[in-house]
């Protein structure tokens, strides 16, 4: 089982916004949300808020059975409707272009522990 564990900043004045879209996931975007993770291979997706000095930040955690590398190419590629505008909503409250791999390696899990 792949694990993954990455941060977004959240753009100025868009937090808000980001707790809509994230509230869209399990509300009216529900089927679309869980058939587009179903796609990529994702089996479990946990989003949280974490406000810094810096900003604020969106903290996700992912597990799948595929690479997250293959995740993010099939989010990148892929034509379905809620895709897109999930695409344009990391952009507009990131300015994140997932359509581009992220610079730098991936985070590494330093420890990882279940009891």
């Amino acid at each position: 089982m792949w694990k993954q564990l990455i941060f977004f900043p959240i753009l100025p004045g868009k937090t808000e916004e980001w707790k809509q879209f994230g509230r869209s996931f399990l509300g009216s975007r529900r089927a679309e949300y869980e058939a587009s993770r179903r796609r990529a291979g994702l089996t479990k997706e946990v989003a949280a808020l974490q406000q810094t000095p810096m900003g604020d930040f969106a903290v996700l955690y992912g597990e799948s059975e595929t690479n997250p590398e293959e995740i993010n190419r099939r989010w990148a590629t892929s034509t379905d409707p809620f895709d897109i505008w999930f695409r344009q909503k990391v952009m507009e409250l990131h300015g994140v272009d997932l359509a581009q791999p992220p610079p730098g390696p991936p985070p590494e899990i330093i420890h990882d522990w279940s009891g």
